[in-house]
C-alpha cells in the first residue's frame, strides 16, 4: 500500500466514526460560494481539523469543514472551503479531499469558483459553466509514482467535464430562467491577479475566465474516474483595455449576490442525476 492510500484510508475510517453516510455527489464550495451549504439537511458536519491528513484551509471565506447530508433528495458530502496552492500546500495536499470522497463513495464532482471574466460578452454576476479548461498552474498533482489502485498512469483528458452533465445544468438552468453561458477556464498560481498583459495572452490562447483553483481537483477527480461538472462566478471584468483595480472585498460581495442563482442550479442538477451505488 502507498503511503498516499494509507493516509486517504486512515482518514476514511475516522470519516465512518462520525457518519455511514455513503454519498454519491461530492461539491467543492468555492470563494463566497458557501451557502449551497445550508440548503443540505445535514447528517454530519466535520472540521477539517478533525481529519488525519487533512490540510487546514486558510482563505478569507472558506469555512474549512465536510458537510454529510441530503440536497434534492440525494445523499451529497460538500467542501465548505477549498485548497489552494497558492496557500503553500501541495498538489497532492490540494487534492487529497477528492479522493478521499471518491473513497466515500462519490462518482460525480460539483466544483465552483469565483473566476475574472475575459471574455468580452462576459459581465460581473453571471454564471459560466466551465466546458474545459488550460492549467497554467506549472504542477500537476499526478506528478511523481502513480498508484494504479487509484486511477492510472496517463488519464485521458478528452472530456474532462462531462459533457451530459454540462447538458443537465443548461436545461435547469433554463428551466429557471438563469442566464448561464459556456466557457473555458483557465487556472493560475496566484495569488497576486493578473497583469494587463497576462490577461491579453491568457485570452488569445483561448480562456474565458481565469481562477487559482479547480484545475487540481479536476484532474484528480478524471485520474480516480468521477464525472465532473464546473462553474465560475465571473466576479470581475478581466480587459485589459479598461482594467479597473480588482478589490478582494468586491469579489466576494459579487460572488454572495450571485450565489443564490449558483445554489439553485447545483441543487437543480443533483435532484436530477441518477442514483448512483458506490462501486470501491
Amino acid at each position: 500500500m502507498t503511503e498516499l492510500r494509507k493516509r486517504i484510508e486512515e482518514s476514511v475510517a475516522f470519516i465512518r466514526t462520525k457518519t455511514p453516510l455513503e454519498p454519491a455527489t461530492g461539491i467543492i464550495l468555492g470563494t463566497g460560494l458557501g451557502g449551497l451549504s445550508r440548503e443540505i439537511v445535514p447528517e454530519a458536519v466535520i472540521d477539517y481539523g478533525e481529519i488525519p491528513h487533512f490540510p487546514l484551509s486558510t482563505v478569507e471565506s472558506h469555512r474549512g469543514r465536510l458537510i454529510f447530508g441530503t440536497l434534492g433528495g440525494k445523499k451529497v458530502v460538500a467542501m465548505q472551503g477549498r485548497l489552494h496552492y497558492y496557500e503553500g500546500y501541495t498538489m497532492e495536499q490540494v487534492t487529497f479531499p477528492v479522493r478521499v470522497m471518491n473513497f466515500l463513495g462519490v462518482r460525480t464532482l460539483l466544483i465552483s469558483n469565483a473566476a475574472g471574466g475575459m471574455n468580452p460578452q462576459f459581465t460581473r454576476g453571471i454564471i459560466m459553466v466551465i466546458t474545459d479548461h488550460i492549467n497554467l498552474l506549472g504542477d500537476n498533482p499526478l506528478i511523481g509514482p502513480n498508484d494504479d489502485t487509484l486511477g492510472p498512469r496517463f488519464p485521458d483528458m478528452s472530456e474532462p467535464y462531462s459533457r451530459t452533465l454540462i447538458v443537465l445544468a443548461e436545461r435547469v438552468a433554463l428551466d429557471l430562467k438563469i442566464r448561464l453561458e459556456r466557457g473555458v477556464f483557465v487556472a493560475v498560481p496566484g495569488p497576486n491577479l493578473e497583469t494587463r498583459a497576462e490577461y491579453r495572452f491568457l485570452r488569445f490562447i483561448g480562456a474565458d475566465a481565469v481562477g487559482m483553483s479547480t484545475v487540481p481537483e479536476n484532474i484528480v477527480a478524471n485520474h480516480m474516474g468521477m464525472k465532473v461538472l464546473g462553474f465560475s462566478i465571473i466576479t470581475d471584468e478581466c480587459f485589459p483595455d479598461s482594467l479597473q483595480v480588482a478589490k478582494v472585498e468586491e469579489i466576494i460581495a459579487v460572488a454572495n449576490s450571485t450565489e443564490p442563482r449558483l445554489t439553485a442550479i447545483m441543487k437543480g442538477v443533483v435532484e436530477r442525476l441518477p442514483v448512483v451505488q458506490s462501486a470501491r
